[in-house]
């Protein structure tokens, strides 16, 4: 599918996210930038070329087979000279379009109630529509005032504020009425722009439902995160002062800073309703728009991220993640978490002891002492959020890749902090050195639990390897029969296979009953760990043991040799007395049910006749 839609600006930040909306809906788009290395594509459908707005020549490639045209790109940060600039760069684009036959070209630029009176930023924003249009290709233009998204120029300017300055000093400007817009109404909008029917240019006010000031807006953002802010205006700070002051306070470019400053003077309203007759956007309220932006902005929080590669697979890279809280506790630093169980309560939070639902699975919505589960995959993520009082919001997640085609598996461990205000971030800067020994000993001990196993109290371990003279292949096929689980249980009716479903793969489960007569025990296993020709395992879910974990491990000797392991693990219910009296008998059991399959498996494959177990 050859692209019919140019793009400029897909490097900056409204262009980047309108080439993902399209990208997500299939549409096949040309990206034109000047160093197209710093483009990456996110679908086959979108094509990247090189090309400079401020040389025409250079443009022609790029308008090839183009019928619309987006002009998203601006110069604020080339310093004094931008409005010239920009003029020539949009003039360049409107002629090149018009020599390649493009149908409309779609410009963003910026609201304003008065043109001629405005900042230089603003009448450069209407200069360039006119640039656009000198071409003779009809423009849709958009203008918009201020953008309400993670990202955003305006929007991280207001976030630095007033997470920073808990008492602010603003000039006059803070009660200059304006009507923001969230960036995916702004997306809707330029998006819908392909679908208009007119060939003639227009002009559309877009902003969303509300008229606020920018001290409205501010307070706002401060109520979303619970925090109390004093704003003091006064008639002395002009804006030039204020661009100086807000390039040292907040991560916006002093350049581009100073230019959208010097334009808050002036009231930036929707007058017209063309645009709320003419498209189906809808766009959302103030409110939804900062939660969003709150929820999507990651640039300013701060995270904690470490990654071991263990040598076992996913699944059982997996198992000490999904175990991990509630009676198995958090491996590492136990102390230290009863420590901080102990000042969530003294502060009124959810506290670290809820526990959790179940011990071995976990659904989205699941309580893990002071953490709630809010994204679960098996066998590869958990997220969770927590719950404890904290001057902000965080989370500990746990991502398991595999690695080496499944053989070995990387442990990433991601925790998350979004500081609420001055003390969010002195509150992470002060326990930052806890953080790194509590984190640091989390991934160790659960990538040593990982390969060696549950090593708590109580548990065994037995394991019986030999040689089959079978290929690899052939002794891990013989197992994925289904007749293969009833050839391998004992005889003598003590051990009956009463349910299964799905095999020895991945979540496959089977129910077994124990016992003689009608005194019988349930026993149910899942499957897990499975790596095709090479291993699969299984661990009880509920049954006799405390902790039941099977390994089946197969390994090619050559072409015509396999070793073939069988691991367990294994831990008695009772106390110390009753596992010491016991643990002897069932070590001995199991040590002689292993080696009568490996009899079986070896005698069947070999050719000679079956021995029964």
């Amino acid at each position: 599918m050859k692209p019919d839609v140019l793009l400029t600006g897909a490097t900056g930040y409204i262009g980047g996210r309108l080439l993902r909306h399209f990208e997500e809906a299939g549409r096949a788009v040309r990206c034109v930038a000047r160093q197209p290395e710093k483009i990456t594509p996110g679908r086959s459908t979108t094509e990247v070329v090189q090309g400079d707005c401020l040389d025409e020549a250079s443009l022609v490639r790029a308008f090839a087979g183009v019928q619309s045209a987006y002009y998203l790109v601006h110069s604020m940060a080339a310093g004094s000279q931008f409005a010239e600039l920009d003029r020539r760069a949009a003039g360049n684009f409107g002629h090149a379009a018009a020599r390649a036959g493009v149908r409309r070209i779609i410009y963003l630029g910026g609201l304003a109630d008065d043109i001629g009176g405005s900042s230089a930023h603003l009448k450069s924003r209407a200069e360039t529509g006119q640039a656009l249009r000198a071409g003779g290709v009809p423009v849709i233009e958009f203008r918009a005032s201020i953008v309400i998204g993670a990202g955003s120029l305006s929007f991280e300017m207001i976030r630095a504020l007033v997470e920073r300055l808990p008492v602010m000093v603003c000039p006059r400007w803070v009660e200059t009425l304006t009507q923001p817009i969230a960036i995916d109404d702004v997306v809707a909008y330029l998006a819908s722009a392909l679908d208009l029917p007119e060939s003639r240019g227009r002009v559309f006010e877009i902003g969303g439902p509300e008229v606020v000031s920018y001290g409205d807006i501010m307070r706002e953002y401060a109520r979303l995160r619970g925090l109390r802010r004093l704003l003091l205006p006064v008639p002395v700070l002009t804006p030039h002062l204020s661009g100086l002051w807000l390039a040292l306070v907040t991560p916006a470019q002093a350049q581009v800073g100073r230019a959208l400053v010097e334009g808050l003077r002036n009231a930036t309203v929707v007058r017209s309703s063309a645009a709320r007759e003419t498209f189906p956007t809808h766009p959302m309220p103030l409110r939804t728009a900062f939660q969003k932006a709150i929820d999507d902005g990651g640039a300013a929080w701060k995270v904690d991220t470490r990654e071991v590669v263990v040598d076992v697979p996913p699944s059982q890279a997996f198992a000490p993640v999904r175990r991990i809280g509630g009676a198995s506790g958090w491996y590492f630093g136990n102390r230290l978490w009863k420590i901080r169980r102990w000042l969530d309560r003294l502060f009124g939070g959810a506290s670290m002891n809820r526990g959790r639902r179940d011990q071995d699975c976990c659904i989205v919505g699941d309580v893990i002492d002071g953490w709630t589960v809010v994204a679960y995959e098996s066998d590869r993520l958990m997220r969770l959020a927590a719950d404890m009082k904290l001057p902000g919001r965080g989370w500990l997640e746990f991502e398991v890749t595999s690695v080496d085609g499944g053989r070995r598996s990387r442990i990433r461990q991601t925790a998350t902090f979004d500081p609420r205000g001055l003390l969010g971030r002195f509150y992470w800067n002060a326990i930052i050195l806890i953080h790194t020994l509590m984190f640091g000993g989390l991934l160790r001990h659960i990538a040593q639990r990982a390969e060696r196993g549950d090593h708590s109290p109580g548990v065994a371990v037995v394991v019986h390897r030999s040689l089959i003279p079978a290929s690899a292949d052939d002794v891990f096929q013989w197992h994925e029969r289904p007749e293969a689980l009833l050839d391998l249980i004992p005889l003598g009716g003590w051990v009956r296979i009463e349910r299964r479903a799905g095999g020895v793969q991945d979540g496959g489960r089977v129910t077994f009953s124990i016992g003689l007569g009608p005194l019988r025990m349930l026993w149910e296993a899942r499957h897990y760990g499975y790596v095709r020709g090479k291993q699969f395992c299984d661990e009880q879910v509920r049954g006799p043991f405390r902790t039941w974990r099977h390994t089946h491990r197969i390994e090619a000797m050559g072409a015509s040799q396999s070793l073939y392991e069988d691991r367990i693990e294994y831990a008695l219910p009772g106390g110390t007395l009753v596992r010491r009296l016991s643990d002897g008998l069932v070590r001995r059991l199991l040590t002689h049910v292993l080696a009568r399959r490996h009899q079986l498996v070896r005698a069947t494959l070999s050719g000679s006749r079956p021995v029964r177990i």
